[in-house]
C-alpha cells in the first residue's frame, strides 16, 4: 500500500532544510543537492514537491515569516500598548543569537527574491506581515496614554517596519550588541512618549 504524504507538510520540511542549510554552512553552500542531503533523500525527489529551485528558496522566505509570526504571537499574548510593540519588536529585531543567525540568512535571500520573476504571491514571504499588530500595539500606546495623542501612527509604524529590514543588514555588515539596535527602537518612540 503506497505511504500517503502530507505535500504540504513535506514542503515545508524542505523550507526548513534549506533555511538549517543556509544558517549553518552559510548561503553560498544551499542547493538541490544540499537540500536532499539535509533530508536525507535523493535530489530529484525534491521536484515532486516544487517546480524548482526558486520556488524552495520562496517556500523557505514563506517559512521564516510563519516562524516569526509565531513567535510575535507568543512573545506578545496578553500584552497591549508599548509593552506589546517592545515584544514583537524583540522577535524581530536581531538582538540574540537566533534574532542574529535568521537576519543573516533572510539578508541573504532578499537579492535572489528581488531577481525572481514575479508571481500573484511573490511579495508576500517578504512583507512584513507583523504591520497590523505594530499598528494595534501604537494604537493601544495612544488610547493607554502612553504615546502621546498626536503621534502620527501610520509614519511610525513606516519607520519601525523600516528598521526591522535596516537593523537586519546593519547586522549582518556591521554586526552591533543588542543594546544598539533597541536603541534605534527607542530613537524612533522618544518624541512621542506621553
Amino acid at each position: 500500500m503506497p505511504r500517503i504524504v502530507d505535500h504540504d507538510e513535506r514542503r515545508r520540511q524542505i523550507a526548513e532544510a534549506l533555511l538549517a542549510v543556509a544558517a549553518r554552512d552559510g548561503h553560498e553552500s544551499v542547493s538541490s543537492r544540499a537540500v536532499a542531503a539535509e533530508l536525507g533523500v535523493a535530489t530529484g525527489s525534491l521536484w515532486h514537491y516544487f517546480d524548482g529551485f526558486d520556488e524552495v528558496v520562496r517556500a523557505a522566505a514563506a517559512e521564516v515569516t510563519r516562524r516569526t509570526d509565531a513567535r510575535i504571537s507568543d512573545a506578545t499574548a496578553g500584552l497591549r500598548g508599548l509593552a506589546r510593540l517592545q515584544a514583537l519588536m524583540r522577535e524581530v529585531l536581531p538582538i540574540d543569537e537566533h534574532t542574529r543567525t535568521e537576519a543573516h540568512v533572510v539578508v541573504g535571500f532578499w537579492g535572489r527574491l528581488a531577481a525572481l520573476a514575479p508571481t500573484p504571491d511573490a511579495g508576500a514571504p517578504t512583507l512584513a506581515t507583523w504591520q497590523h499588530s505594530i499598528r494595534l500595539a501604537l494604537d493601544e500606546a495612544v488610547d493607554d496614554g502612553e504615546l502621546r495623542q498626536d503621534t502620527p501612527t501610520e509614519s511610525v509604524m513606516a519607520l519601525l517596519r523600516s528598521i526591522t529590514y535596516g537593523q537586519q543588514i546593519v547586522e549582518v555588515t556591521e554586526p552591533q550588541p543588542a543594546a544598539a539596535h533597541l536603541a534605534v527602537l527607542d530613537g524612533i518612540l522618544s518624541p512621542w512618549l506621553a
